[in-house]
């Protein structure tokens, strides 16, 4: 599931830069799925 999320954040991403559309509001999303995809591979790193 958050690696569906990441990959539509970085499509809708790729699309913004591309034809230059709403690029603050995605870079935003794009900020927000790169850290929420690093705690959860440090999160489960602890773990194992």
């Amino acid at each position: 599931m958050l690696w569906t999320i990441i990959g539509i954040l970085i499509v809708l991403w790729l699309l913004g830069v591309i034809f230059k559309v709403a690029g603050g509001i995605i870079h935003i999303l794009l900020v927000i799925a790169v850290i929420v995809f690093l705690l959860n591979f440090f999160k489960g790193r602890k773990m194992k």
